[in-house]
């Protein structure tokens, strides 16, 4: 079984690796590095230079290279020696318009000791000339720029971002070096009258807690960075993106953590489990309401986050397939060729040859005009409802998928040699199916139940944007059309990771279930 574990867990990394890898290969590399400016307006805004300047920017925030201003190389030499008044020196002014002259540039000191390093590492020196007029002015945004570039490949990339995919808080994060008290201990937490791991010299100030929201039990330890969306979050953390509860502010009657064991009571939907810690001086009312500078928080919201909302409608949906699909399934299979029977027929022809989007529409249009059911989310009075319609149009695909596969089990198990045999024991019919063919013909259905549970994560794309609902299935195709390569790279590795986790949850299924299946080393049939 560890035999066995182990190498499932070290084939999954190595192909979780290869699908990363490929993704980025494709994203970073066979993919013109242009289109990400098309829906960007700041850079319609810059011209000249100073859009060249822009574009590596963003080149080296997309994860594309890594480049080097000259302007940063004279901040880091002069600023040491002069202070946070270095820019009133002359030499430093010399030095700075030294690229302005693309003539005599490279006699400037500066400039060879800036090129010189960066060679020396690798990169290469790019200059853009100043941009100027006939008269022989610089034009708006064209002044002149010498930079040190450095093209990613895609096995750094993938380097990188394994190394950087997860995190662990520890109470060296924060770097002011006026901060002396660090520390991780247990304590009584004032917010939810549980005891909490809090902390100092994290990032966080609550590292494991208590709270009234699913589910419940929530931590800041550890942290998975899939990345950053840059084009359509504009420099949100992805994870954050899909965990952030949606909705309006949640207001509650609560104190400062300075104010505790007071009469001060505020009305506020601060959530103050999320204090980080903030590096600003704290004002003087900030003085009156923290202990110490875990001053900055998130709000506490009403909805749900992307994730949960997919997660919400997608295991609600498979738990009434699973009801309802495996029991007509075992009934079409029972009575075959009767009227239940093509019925049951009749309904998987129906919701396998229809395409989706048109049954989707369909139930869309009965539920709201013979029900009253709401069609938007953002219209629904009451957010419960809301999921009805997306519920229904999820589920009943998958019922005709398990009736289907049921059925078509049951009978191949029906004609097997032991049920005749079962039949000349004497042995009833109802004995016959429930004891033996049903739970034979339930082994192939068993594999396939992880899959489903985990896929509840990852959103159903046409269902969610037909009823606007704010899950993650159409996380990734807003990606790929707005070109977000953060949010795209993120979403390979969170689908195929769980595609990994199901097969590999679906194998100990199978062994569990299935008598004739064993994955230990042992001879004789292991596998």
């Amino acid at each position: 079984m560890k035999r066995y574990m182990g190498k499932r867990i070290l084939f999954s990394v190595f192909s979780l690796i290869v699908v990363v890898a490929t993704v980025m290969l494709l994203v970073y590399s066979l993919i013109n590095r242009n289109v990400i400016f098309q829906q960007d307006d700041m850079w319609n805004k810059k011209s000249s230079n100073d859009r060249a300047i822009y574009e590596y920017t963003m080149y080296s925030k997309y994860g594309y290279l890594d480049f080097s201003d000259y302007s940063n190389f004279l901040k880091n030499k002069y600023e040491p020696l002069l202070g946070s008044d270095y820019t009133k020196d002359a030499g430093y002014k010399a030095d700075k318009e030294a690229i302005q002259d693309e003539t005599t540039y490279l006699e400037n000191a500066s400039v060879q000791e800036f090129m010189a390093l960066y060679e020396g590492k690798g990169y290469t020196i790019t200059y853009l000339a100043p941009d100027r007029s006939k008269s022989g002015k610089v034009k708006s945004g064209g002044n002149g720029y010498l930079l040190a570039v450095h093209e990613k490949s895609v096995f750094l990339r993938v380097w990188d971002y394994f190394t950087h995919l997860i995190s662990i808080e520890t109470t060296r994060d924060v770097t002011d070096p006026e901060l002396t008290a660090r520390y991780i201990r247990v304590e009584k937490d004032p917010y939810s009258g549980f005891y909490a791991v809090v902390g100092s010299g994290t990032t966080h100030k609550y590292l494991l807690y208590v709270d009234g929201r699913f589910p419940f039990l929530h931590q800041n330890f550890i942290h998975l960075n899939l990345g950053t969306s840059y084009t359509k979050y504009r420099g949100q953390e992805i994870t954050q993106v899909i965990s952030r509860p949606t909705g309006d502010q949640m207001k509650t009657l609560t104190q400062y953590p300075a104010q505790i064991g007071t009469d001060q009571y505020i009305e506020s939907a601060i959530d103050f489990h999320t204090l980080t810690y903030n590096y600003n001086p704290r004002t003087k009312t900030e003085m009156t309401q923290y202990p110490d500078q875990y001053t900055a928080n998130s709000y506490r919201f009403s909805g749900l986050s992307m994730l949960e909302n997919s997660f919400v409608a997608g295991i609600i949906a498979t738990i009434i397939a699973y009801l309802l699909g495996l029991p007509l399934g075992i009934a079409m299979a029972r009575h075959k060729d009767g009227w239940g029977d093509k019925i049951g027929n009749g309904y998987i022809i129906f919701i396998m040859a229809v395409p989706r989007l048109a049954y989707i529409f369909l139930f869309a249009t009965v539920g709201t005009k013979l029900f009253g059911l709401p069609y938007k989310f953002a219209t629904a009075e009451a957010k419960i409802l809301a999921y009805f319609l997306p519920v229904i149009s999820l589920a009943l695909p998958e019922v005709g998928s398990l009736m289907k596969w049921m059925r078509r089990y049951m009978i191949d198990q029906m004609n097997s040699d032991y049920v005749k045999f079962a039949r000349a024991e004497g042995l009833s019919e109802r004995e016959i199916f429930s004891t033996h063919i049903s739970r034979n013909a339930m082994i192939p259905i068993i594999h396939s139940i992880p899959g489903s549970i985990l896929g509840c994560l990852t959103g159903a794309i046409i269902t969610e944007r037909v009823y606007a609902m704010p899950g993650v299935g159409n996380l990734l195709t807003a990606a790929i059309s707005g070109h977000d390569n953060g949010i795209i790279v993120a979403c390979t590795v969170f689908y195929t990771s769980l595609s990994i986790i199901s097969i590999i949850l679906g194998d100990l299924l199978m062994a569990r279930y299935d008598p004739r299946i064993s994955l230990s080393a042992s001879k004789g049939g292991g596998r």
